[in-house]
């Protein structure tokens, strides 16, 4: 298959699960131009009558929200607390390394929302051993942590009782993916890109020691629990939640300016090394952040096509340095053995080495 881009947007059709239609414009800018049919105001109805058959006025928590203490989380529990007038249990699933940013965006969520969280905090054991099988096994680094994401917050909805679970965005809908279908439920994001890349499975197969279930199995009853999109009810957009966020006490990087590989400041900013699993889309797929943000920024009509593509070439290749030497420094690795595990991922069907230098076939 040849490296081709969306003619709408600069997202290669080698992203996993996206498809392009006869006019050469990916799945992604055809949901995204589908809102146009979309009766919002209805969608937000359901919302509301969703959230009156969930409300108790006991006191008690009535929904339960994923969060990470983003932009994007922020704006969901402003939503559900401030605009639905429900009374939220935030579940978060902690990184292995945080920014100031991070930290106090974290914060500042729960204080200015007045909300409790429960957050699981990995064993480091644990995550270093995980994130360097799944780097060298998969190229994915931080699969298994994706991977609680989706499932911690399921057994925390089914041991309280609390049947309404709120997610964000539908990841296979919004920007391409397997399984992309518009709908309310969220019962299949664990078949998204993201979640089911690999299989826990693989671990066991592998002989690695595993016994913490509930990060990657869902709970096996799931009847009572009613997890949805908050997509599916509002039109997504990050950048709009980024503003929404920003009114209510969020703060884009600071100390940590001028990412490399990234061309805003205000997204994926909770952790540093975690970064690098958002990078290894490069060597594998040739694209990265820069051309997700610039995709959704065409789409948002902020940017050119033209302008897109300048800034693709100029970032997208790139792994920031603080990024790289963090992730290295947890997992254990020196920077010449990380750049030995990275070089088996070049894809040879869209890199080729020049004197050393891994070429994307655009570049030549």
């Amino acid at each position: 298959m040849s490296f081709t881009r969306c003619s709408r947007c600069v997202m290669p059709n080698t992203r996993p699960g996206i498809t392009f239609n006869e006019e050469g414009v990916c799945s992604a800018c055809q949901s995204h131009e589908n809102r146009k049919n979309v009766d919002w105001d209805a969608r937000y109805q359901e919302l509301k009558t969703l959230c009156d058959k969930h409300r108790r006025d006991d006191g008690k928590w009535d929904c339960i929200i994923a969060v990470s203490g983003g932009k994007d989380s922020t704006y969901q529990v402003k939503v559900m607390k401030e605009d639905m007038g429900m009374n939220p249990l935030l579940v978060n699933v902690s990184n292995f390394s945080s920014t100031d940013a991070g930290r106090r965006n974290y914060r500042n969520m729960l204080e200015t929302f007045d909300c409790e969280c429960l957050s699981l905090d990995l064993s480091p054991a644990t995550a270093k051993k995980m994130f360097r099988y799944s780097l060298e096994t998969y190229g994915s680094p931080t699969w298994y942590w994706d991977r609680a994401v989706y499932t911690y917050p399921l057994w925390i909805a089914k041991k309280f009782d609390i049947p309404l679970l709120v997610y964000g965005e539908n990841i296979s809908y919004e920007y391409g993916g397997p399984g992309a279908e518009d709908t309310p439920s969220a019962l299949g994001q664990l078949q998204n890109a993201v979640a089911n890349a690999y299989t826990p499975d693989d671990f066991f197969d592998a002989g690695v020691e595993w016994n913490r279930t509930y990060i990657v199995h869902p709970p096996a009853e799931l009847d009572k629990v009613e997890p949805v999109y908050l997509s599916y009810f509002v039109p997504w957009s990050g950048t709009r939640n980024m503003l929404v966020a920003k009114a209510y006490g969020f703060k884009e990087l600071a100390h940590w300016e001028e990412r490399a590989g990234y061309i805003e400041q205000y997204d994926q900013i909770d952790a540093i090394g975690y970064l690098v699993h958002c990078w290894m889309k490069y060597p594998k797929y040739g694209h990265a952040r820069v051309t997700d943000v610039a995709s959704y920024w065409i789409r948002e009509g902020l940017v050119s096509r033209q302008r897109a593509m300048e800034l693709v070439r100029k970032e997208d290749y790139k792994l920031d340095n603080n990024v790289r030497d963090d992730f290295c420094s947890f997992c254990g690795y020196t920077e010449t053995q990380f750049q030995h595990v990275i070089d088996d991922w070049y894809n040879p069907a869209i890199f080729e080495q020049i004197e050393g230098q891994w070429v994307h076939i655009e570049s030549r």
